[in-house]
């Protein structure tokens, strides 16, 4: 992924030195559209920055084949598993909509392989636990611990993000937006880590116990008929587990269900 972040980025980089805009280098045709491009004062680009360009579309295109290629054998893994209990959690995970293999994968192999007694044990792995200063009358927080899994915890804060694109109904983008009305900048990003936090914990007890967090969005065949509520804000799917596991209830989806 950051291999094709920098072949981007460099494209766009040496196009906008020369005051090109609008050339999407991930288009079919940006060869042909990268021939034809002037500059603002209507000059051609240089015979020398053209080679440079196409060098590096070249390599943005072998990096995106070599990434299918690689999500293809890790869907091929899941939708065929062997009794391996982490693939099951990946091919759950990707089953809540907003989650795919791109943040499924890292996020069982890095955290959720362990087994984790209770809550505070997930918060503290994920490093996103506070650190309260208390001497005398001062008593502050001082941010969160960081003594986790530093990779994890960056999953979790960007799967946070993609949680209130693709969950906004669920409770916990309700939550967020309570807590983050009319405020903007570091407001938000720190609030941004408390709701990564609380949904880590709420896919833990998702993976472990089957409690899915209020108003997730489920697959169809895993919609539930019956549900209680607890005080942690999650509901019990009473007719979540198919006898089938869902890996085996047909194709698997790469990315968020529509």
């Amino acid at each position: 992924m950051r291999e094709r972040v920098r072949h981007v980025n460099r494209i766009k980089g040496l196009l906008s030195k020369e005051g090109v805009r609008g050339l999407d280098p991930g288009r079919p045709d940006f060869v042909r559209r990268l021939s034809a491009a002037t500059t603002p004062d209507g000059r051609g680009l240089p015979p020398h920055l053209l080679a440079e360009l196409r060098r590096e579309h070249q390599s943005l295109r072998l990096a995106i084949a070599q990434i299918a290629e690689l999500e293809a054998e890790e869907r091929a893994r899941i939708t065929a598993p062997r009794g391996d209990p982490n693939t099951a959690k990946i091919a759950n995970l990707i089953g809540l909509r907003g989650i795919g293999l791109a943040s499924a994968v890292p996020l069982v192999r890095e955290a959720f392989y362990r087994a984790f007694n209770n809550r505070r044990q997930v918060g503290c792995y994920f490093g996103l636990t506070g650190t309260p200063y208390c001497s005398g009358a001062m008593a502050r927080e001082q941010g969160i611990s960081k003594a986790g899994n530093p990779r994890a915890r960056g999953i979790a804060i960007e799967l946070a993000w993609l949680w209130l694109r693709h969950q906004p109904d669920s409770e916990l983008s309700r939550w967020y937006r309570v807590r983050v009305a009319g405020q903007q900048g570091g407001a938000r990003k720190s609030a941004i880590v408390a709701l990564a936090r609380k949904l880590m914990i709420g896919l833990w007890r998702y993976l472990e116990t089957g409690l899915v967090p209020t108003g997730a969005v489920l697959p169809g065949a895993l919609r539930p008929t019956g549900r209680r509520s607890n005080q942690d804000g999650c509901v019990t799917v009473l007719t979540l587990w198919p006898k089938r596991p869902l890996w085996q209830m047909g194709p698997i989806c790469s990315g968020p269900t529509p």
